[in-house]
């Protein structure tokens, strides 16, 4: 299938698993041990059904939605997701190409195979930077600096990440960096040929950001790896707070406590996330924890949230919920992996269209109009 011709995510998808080894595909696609939480997340927007109204005028749908005192076109944005370019050479500022032309924000991951610095000039206006916080204090405080030279407009301190998830997936096939290319592995990689040409065209990614940090000519993968999961406190939110001055976002928050805490703390943004049910797979789905957080934030921060969507009506359900912005993950990688640009643009498209449609069924035609009285009421 031509890219051109996928009618919906999963067959973005199906194309990504045909072109990418299982070792690599996996660890899109996997979430932590039973993936239950992943299960949760997806299946989540089907308990709210969309009410449809009609003998409206939807014959102008505007899906502009501002966050942070800017006006994006759409009310989705791309949500960080760690080694891009293993799936596709230079994904990251593909990704970050596609949210500049597109008018969305783009956040590239603390695992990103490219730099804050490519980053800001591909999309200036558009590029955020989530931060892993290293073990190291002097280096979480450089990458702090390093955005806001670079004068990204937002950084997002990822905080759900204490300790290494068990992925069973990714044991299972022995996912490292370099990876540990055991027969099996490397006779399933050898299936996929256009891959594979790609990975010995270019070589291993490397997490650039972390490139600065290396002494001695060591390997920034192996620094990120000794260096990550750090233990991330209050205390050092509110000092990211003093050092960072433009919006601040917290992602991860997954109870209404730490949300209201947060706020207190100074953020300007609430990320409801379970990280893609990729942490703990007892967690709620982020649409449920959404619904609870929501009354505790009451407008005292942006309030943004992904996990599970792979529909633009799913996007619309989250607005619908509360959520100000809504960030995809896996589907824009899914059309990275695909297609390079083309995918990305694709996967855009897609769930564009999908939310224009959706807006229509519903009688609204524009995003403030999206409130719970566009969700079937149970009794």
């Amino acid at each position: 299938m031509k890219i051109e011709n996928a009618i919906n995510i999963e067959d973005l998808r199906r194309m990504a698993r045909r072109r990418l080894p299982r070792i690599a595909f996996d660890y899109i696609e996997g979430g932590v041990e039973d993936e239950r939480c992943l299960a949760r997340n997806e299946s989540a927007f089907a308990r709210h059904p969309l009410l449809p109204r009609y003998l409206v005028d939807v014959s102008q749908i505007d899906q502009s939605t501002t966050l942070f005192e800017r006006t994006y076109s759409r009310p989705f944005g791309i949500a960080p997701t760690g080694l891009a370019g293993l799936f596709r050479a230079g994904a990251d500022l593909m990704l970050a190409e596609a949210a500049a032309d597109t008018n969305i924000p783009f956040v590239m991951s603390g695992a990103a195979t490219a730099s804050i610095e490519a980053a800001a000039r591909i999309a200036p206006a558009h590029a955020w930077y989530q931060l892993y916080c290293a073990r190291d204090p002097k280096i979480s405080e450089d990458m702090i600096r390093r955005a806001r030279d670079a004068g990204l407009a937002a950084l997002v301190l990822t905080v759900d990440i204490p300790v290494n998830a068990k992925r069973e997936r990714n044991l299972r096939n022995g996912f490292a960096l370099p990876p540990r290319l055991t027969p099996g592995v490397v006779a399933e990689a050898l299936t996929h040929p256009g891959w594979i040409a790609e990975y010995l065209r270019h070589g291993q990614p490397h997490f650039e950001n972390w490139t600065p940090y290396v002494t001695n000519g060591g390997d920034p993968n192996r620094l990120f790896a000794a260096q990550t999961p750090a233990t991330v406190t209050w205390r050092d939110l509110e000092n990211f707070r003093r050092l960072w001055p433009r919006h601040l976002i917290l992602k991860g928050v997954m109870h209404p406590d730490d949300a209201a805490r947060a706020i207190e703390a100074g953020v300007d943004g609430v990320w409801v996330s379970n990280h893609g049910g990729r942490q703990l797979d007892q967690a709620p789905a982020s649409l449920d924890a959404l619904v609870a957080i929501r009354e505790r934030v009451a407008g005292r921060a942006a309030l943004m949230f992904d996990g599970g969507v792979r529909r633009g009506g799913d996007i619309v359900t989250a607005l619908c919920l509360g959520a100000q912005f809504v960030f995809v993950g896996r589907a824009t990688l899914y059309g990275a992996a695909a297609g390079g640009m083309t995918g990305v643009r694709r996967a855009l498209k897609i769930l564009t269209d999908e939310i224009h449609r959706v807006m229509a069924q519903i009688g609204c035609a524009r995003i403030a109009e999206l409130d719970e009285k566009c969700l079937m009421r149970r009794t």
